[in-house]
């Protein structure tokens, strides 16, 4: 048995690169992967639960107290995966953490020997008792999954039903009965395909020509509100239909290769009708003529207004002058069809194409909409009508009518607050009437399948359950058609439900992706993987506040909490429970014991920072969150032995979500021993937005804190801090961490001279709290940042060179890439997907961003004054600063004539100051310190009477230099530089120490560098 004393592994050392590289890649398998039994929001990969959980059970072998028989089995194990082991026991610390990172590949999963090697020397650390691990919010299951595939005891526990319905199938239905489940899978889904075949044939009739419809593609409509026209526009973000072979070009041509189909405008009088037509592979010049865009997103990329393409009337989707929300508000969310009483369409959805398939092909053809198609919608609506009053054993309706939980928008209460403004309020209004006539078809046959041929306890009829449900994420009036891969997008994109104008209404029946036959496959892939779990997990759906567990009854706390306010989950999962309750009435897991009334998901308990929600009158905010995560924490640190460990994970870039968990870490009787941030994102991802955009998961290692603590002296601490934070620094920047990824893993280390104590005082027995701790965290990592960048101490530059290069560190990215505006901007509720055709000439940049607090936090310390700077080198707009960029910069640096009136002087004597050369608009300075309150809206007040001419920077010339070599002015860029190196150094440093903080390929770079070869030597 492990000695108390005994460190284990992840306090003492971790393969961060490897186990980085592997969680990275995790994000981009499918087949056979646990993630896709249903979807869950921000899972962890599976390789850094899998690395974690080894690193926290194993005893770390350089320890004195490492019992000698754990080192005498891993030097036996460990030679048949890693080689030869030398004699030390630091040879033996690298073979074991060798192992941990080779493991976390998902390629060896599943290996026989690499799970034998560590399920053994589990069991050896542990005198043959398998320890308990136990994971509180436990969601999709990946930190429990791998606690029973490393041969431990799980038990996970969720407040959401949707969550513990999944763990009930991962951690107990699919280990208790093997591959076999998939087999019974298979049989019982076959009856239910068959059947809803039977069932739906008439919603989705083929074609005379024998060909079968995939998807019907539609666009809500609005009215031209112009006095001379009344046109009804079909609204959608771009014409194309199919891509595939030509994604890049914006027009197609006649010998272009590939299956490229567009909607093209073929007539639009006044007042219409809007005629489109199906266009394929036709000449540039046609389809620039023709080529129909009726939708314009504003560059809030909130609201979207509509352009009638008939007069060319505006209506606008400003949330101040509501037209296009009012219209659809009207037509209930406007994804159906209306008809007036012959069956005619009189208005609503308009059908744009159906996209068809041929028995013998896999090509899909697109076709203009026929009076047939309206037809068959008319008499599903017909039939819903007749479904609509009908209930289940349990006297919910059939179809779901629950309204949203949330529908008052809320600025950090995302869910589905977005679609209510355009008169979607329940959860029947996501749908079509066909989709819902379809979804209601295959619930009725899951809820039956129990007494027909399915056996209850296999757990068959759970995973029937989920197969429908994730079917309803792409069968929903908020599934788009992806134009380059040719099929349905699921609903939900990211952690938000967005407006679509335009949408794919999937046929269920069929055989293409979102299909019940394609997410059977995807579930029984991960079914037939080989049965990693020797034993099953226990699940409970609770509170994490309030667990059941024995005090001292696990070994191993280890769980990912909530994200402070980026993620609603509840607010999502709401989608799919609405369905599976009508599929599931029996299940108890799927109840809501902790609110009554109420037949969502429970949300007044959920441990997250949401606005829409109140207690007892009281908001739920940040004070909420950080009380929630103390308590169970404080939970958690009832549950583990004395002896045992804890790691929580948090992957949240907003400083005060950081802080409200690191506030409850210390509340509730931890102590930080360690912290690993393991790069668990892809660079490329679409909710990479700045709530929860940290390329890295930091992972904090906590021991609980002994009863007899001391206190600490803060001098004590604040001169250990410096050389904890530099050393952890070199550490983490070898493992390729960088920028804010960086800033926040440096928390972890710091925090393990603050947490030891009880309390910190100073010397007049002032306690110094968590907050003001932080705030010396911050300024220190700053100064070691600022003292790499620039090579020197900070005060060789001026304030803006200090806050430009500490804002591009920061940028800096983790997985190689370079987070832009939109990646560190608050994430907001777009109504809409990006759409490649939207996207900026050339990508270019409108400058880089980050949060507002993140810049507050290194600025103040260090002494850099955010107001001085506003309108000169940044601007800052909705909680979001924003460098400017050095092209813009121009007019501010030259005045009005640009480069050119300054170039002519430095040619014409070259001895010229440039000083007195910049800023010719301003007769006044940036503001002072004095003057700083003279700042309105984010404007600078240059007219202020006490301000002298602004005083030119190193930054100021350097930019200069650069817009110079952007003018082409050879000969002027010349006598600057000569100038500058006669002047001293700091010119050329700062230049060379911009130069690779900016991101490769841009602008800024490419014009440093060109500048810089022409610097005299």
């Amino acid at each position: 048995m492990i000695p108390k004393e005994c460190k284990r592994l992840a306090e003492v050392d971790f393969p961060i690169a490897v186990v980085s590289k592997h969680s990275a890649r995790e994000k981009s398998i499918r087949h056979g992967h646990p993630s896709t039994l249903h979807l869950w929001r921000a899972r962890r990969p599976l390789a850094a639960c899998r690395a974690m959980l080894l690193a926290l059970l194993w005893p770390d072998p350089c320890d004195e107290n490492c019992p000698e028989d754990f080192k005498k089995s891993a030097r036996q194990l460990l030679p048949s995966v890693c080689g030869t082991i030398g004699l030390k026991d630091e040879d033996l610390r690298r073979a074991l953490l060798q192992f941990i990172g080779d493991f976390a590949n998902w390629d060896r999963s599943s290996n026989s020997q690499y799970l034998d090697i560590s399920r053994t020397l589990v069991m050896v650390a542990y005198d043959g008792e398998p320890p308990v691990v136990v994971d509180p919010f436990a969601g999709g299951g990946s930190i429990p999954s791998e606690a029973l595939r490393v041969g431990c005891e799980a038990y996970a526990s969720d407040l959401n039903p949707v969550a513990c319905l999944i763990l009930k199938v991962m951690l107990e239905d699919i280990p208790r009965h093997g591959p076999e489940l998939a087999g019974e899978l298979r049989r019982a889904s076959e009856q239910i395909k068959e059947q809803a075949e039977k069932k739906l044939a008439d919603s989705y009739p083929s074609d005379p020509d024998g060909a079968k419809p995939i998807a019907y593609l539609w666009a809500r409509t609005v009215r031209c509100e112009s006095p001379n026209c009344g046109a009804e526009i079909p609204v959608f973000r771009s014409p194309w239909l199919s891509r595939k072979g030509n994604s890049k070009s914006q027009f197609f041509r006649e010998d272009d290769k590939g299956n490229c189909t567009a909607l093209l405008i073929e007539d639009a009088p006044m007042g219409g009708p809007i005629k489109l037509r199906i266009a394929y592979g036709f000449g540039s010049q046609e389809m620039q003529d023709g080529y129909y865009r009726p939708l314009q997103t504003k560059a809030s990329g909130n609201n979207a207004d509509v352009i009638c393409p008939c007069c060319r009337n505006v209506l606008s989707g400003s949330q101040k002058n509501p037209r296009v929300s009012s219209q659809l508000t009207m037509q209930g969310g406007g994804a159906n069809v209306r008809f007036d009483r012959q069956g005619k369409r009189n208005g609503g959805a308009r059908l744009l194409a159906v996209v068809t398939l041929k028995a013998d092909s896999k090509k899909r053809t697109y076709r203009d909409p026929t009076e047939t198609d309206y037809d068959t919608v008319f008499k599903v609506q017909d039939r819903l009508k007749k479904i609509l009053d009908g209930t289940v054993a349990t006297g919910l309706t059939i179809i779901p009518d629950e309204t949203f939980h949330s529908v008052r928008p809320s600025p950090n209460a995302r869910g589905l607050s977005a679609v209510t403004r355009y008169g979607m309020t329940s959860f029947s209004s996501l749908y079509t009437a066909r989709q819902l006539v379809s979804l209601a078809a295959f619930s009725e046959l899951v809820r039956s399948s129990a007494t027909k041929h399915v056996n209850s306890e296999s757990g068959v009829q759970r995973l029937l359950a989920l197969c429908v449900s994730r079917v309803a994420d792409y069968c929903s009036a908020q599934s788009r058609w992806d134009s380059t891969q040719e099929r349905n997008v699921n609903s939900f994109g990211r952690q938000a439900l967005p407006m679509l104008w335009d949408f794919a209404e999937l046929v269920p029946t069929a055989d293409c992706v979102g299909s019940f036959s394609s997410m059977l496959r995807g579930i029984t892939r991960v079914i037939e993987k080989p049965n990693i779990a020797e034993r099953r997990g226990q699940v409970a759906c609770e509170d994490s506040t309030e667990h059941s567990l024995p005090s001292e009854s696990a070994r191993i706390w280890f769980t990912d909490p909530p994200y402070y306010d980026s993620v609603p989950y509840a607010d999502l999962a709401d989608f799919f429970y609405v369905w599976l309750k009508r599929m599931l009435p029996d299940e108890r897991l799927l109840g809501n014991k902790f609110e009554d009334g109420t037949f969502l998901t429970p949300k007044l308990r959920e441990c997250v920072w949401n606005k829409a929600y109140k207690i007892n009158g009281k908001e739920k905010d940040p004070i909420f969150f950080e009380n929630c995560v103390s308590l169970a924490f404080g939970e958690g640190r009832r549950e583990v032995t004395p002896d045992g460990i804890g790691a929580i994970v948090f992957a949240h870039k907003s400083t005060q979500g950081w802080e409200a968990l690191l506030s409850g870490i210390l509340r509730s009787g931890w102590t930080v021993v360690a912290s690993w941030p393991i790069a668990t994102e892809q660079a490329q991802r679409l909710v990479a937005r700045g709530t929860a955009a940290l390329a890295t998961s930091v992972h904090i290692v906590c021991r609980p804190r002994s009863e007899d603590a001391s206190v600490g002296d803060w001098g004590e601490v604040l001169h250990e801090l410096p050389k904890r934070v530099g050393e952890w620094m070199q550490r983490l920047q070898k493992e390729g961490i960088r920028g804010a990824d960086l800033v926040f893993a440096c928390i972890g280390p710091a925090l393990e001279i603050y947490s030891r104590y009880s309390r910190v005082e100073t010397p007049e027995g002032r306690e110094v709290k968590l907050d003001e701790y932080l705030q010396k965290v911050w300024e220190v990592v700053g100064r070691s940042a600022l003292e790499q960048i620039l090579k020197t101490k900070e005060g060789a530059f001026e304030e803006d060179a200090r806050l430009t290069a500490l804002f591009l560190w920061t940028l800096q990215s983790t997985n190689g890439e370079f987070v832009t505006d939109k990646e560190t901007a608050p994430e907001e509720v777009d109504d809409e997907e990006e759409d490649d055709d939207e996207k900026a000439p050339g990508g270019k940049s409108k400058g880089y961003s980050l949060i507002y607090d993140v810049v507050r936090r290194f600025a103040q310390p260090l002494g850099i004054h955010l107001p001085l700077w506003e309108g000169r080198i940044i601007e800052t707009k909705k909680g979001v600063v924003t460098l400017i960029p050095v092209k813009s910069r121009t007019k501010q640096l030259f005045g009005e004539e640009g480069a050119v009136s300054v170039a002519e002087v430095l040619e014409r004597d070259p001895r010229t100051r440039l000083q007195p050369l910049l800023f010719p608009e301003l007769e006044q300075a940036a503001p002072t310190m004095k003057s700083a309150r003279k700042i309105k809206k984010g404007k600078m007040d240059f007219s202020a009477d006490s301000l002298d001419k602004p005083t030119v920077t190193t930054l100021d010339r350097v930019h200069a230099a650069m817009l110079l070599q952007a003018a082409g002015r050879t000969n002027a860029l010349r006598a600057l530089l000569n100038a500058e190196v006669d002047r001293g150094p700091e010119f050329v440093r700062l230049a060379n120490a911009l130069s690779p903080l900016y991101p490769e390929g841009s602008e800024e770079k490419r014009l440093l560098n060109a500048m810089l070869l022409a610097v005299p030597r």
